[in-house]
């Protein structure tokens, strides 16, 4: 005990520094940090959920939620642009894709199918298919014009197509004509021209259908287009249906008469001229009283032909003389 009666002091009890109350305060916590450092992992506040605390939910601000909502509308609108263009491509895509399809079926393939047949003789024809398919033993052997007699010309010009050199593929006076006696309850005639005629037998199949009339219509616009008439006489005469298996004027003259197209008499080519209408009915070599009489009405008709230069688009000995 000291004189003023408090107790003496003992070791370790030394005065503590006079210090403030906010430096007490930021002491201690100081070292409270210092002893948990080791322990301390902080987390984030928004993913720590524990059972006896309730999450709030974050409250947008009100020009947050303007502009998430102005984000939104411009996605949507962004995407129907998108399947708006993407539906215009497939519409188009499928418009391109029929419009080639129709250019190629309607006029390259055509055209090139016509082009070809400009210098080559066709192989074969639908009829002559529909004929093997029957059971007929195919004879074709083609020949250019210059080894053809030039009466069996004159002859099927008399009698399939006066007026061949003159017109462009159609002869509209004939259509008129045929029209009126059809109306007319006679017994029907025909008005296909020989260009019309060649177009039929190389392209297309035999019937009367509006359709392979139609096709027959667009293959004689372009023979005539792109053939001279020269040639459209030579593929006609090599084509043409004669009977009996016989196609082209080749065989039909080895068959009917026993000689080749170039020494076709003027009787002779008229007699295959006649039965052209109707070639498996009708006999060249064997002619009823019909095929005669037809057969000479063509003999004089082609005697017209020759003196008129009706002819003369395909012979040169029936051009007209220039002085």
């Amino acid at each position: 005990m000291t004189p003023d009666g408090e107790p003496e002091p003992q070791p370790g009890d030394e005065p503590l520094p006079e210090t403030s109350g906010a430096e007490d305060i930021a002491a201690a916590g100081d070292e409270a940090l210092f002893e948990q450092a080791p322990h301390y992992a902080p987390t984030p506040r928004a993913r720590v959920m524990r059972d006896d605390v309730v999450a709030v939910p974050e409250i947008p601000m009100p020009g947050e939620r303007r502009l998430g909502g102005q984000r939104a509308r411009d996605a949507r609108i962004n995407l129907d642009l998108d399947l708006g263009r993407i539906k215009r491509r497939k519409r188009y895509g499928l418009a391109l894709t029929i419009l080639s399809v129709l250019f190629v079926a309607c006029f390259l393939a055509p055209v090139t199918w016509a082009g070809a047949y400009l210098f080559v003789d066709p192989p074969s024809t639908v009829t002559m298919l529909e004929r093997a398919a029957e059971g007929q033993r195919i004879r074709h052997y083609p020949v250019p014009i210059t080894r053809m007699s030039p009466h069996i010309v004159r002859a099927v010009i008399a009698a399939e197509d006066s007026n061949f050199c003159s017109h462009s593929g159609f002869d509209v006076e004939a259509i008129q004509d045929a029209m009126d006696s059809n109306a007319r309850g006679a017994s029907r005639r025909g008005a296909s021209t020989i260009s019309q005629q060649t177009a039929k037998n190389l392209f297309l199949w035999q019937g009367g259908s509006w359709v392979r009339k139609g096709i027959e219509v667009y293959f004689t616009a372009l023979v005539e287009f792109m053939w001279p008439k020269r040639r459209i006489m030579e593929a006609y005469l090599n084509a043409a249906e004669w009977g009996d298996g016989n196609f082209g004027v080749e065989a039909a003259a080895r068959a009917r008469f026993g000689v080749s197209a170039a020494d076709l008499t003027p009787l002779q080519a008229a007699r295959l001229a006649a039965v052209l209408p109707s070639p498996n009915r009708w006999r060249a070599d064997n002619p009823g009283p019909y095929v005669r009489r037809r057969a000479a009405t063509i003999v004089q008709r082609a005697r017209v032909v020759r003196n008129e230069h009706m002819a003369g688009c395909v012979l040169a000995l029936d051009r007209p003389q220039t002085r």
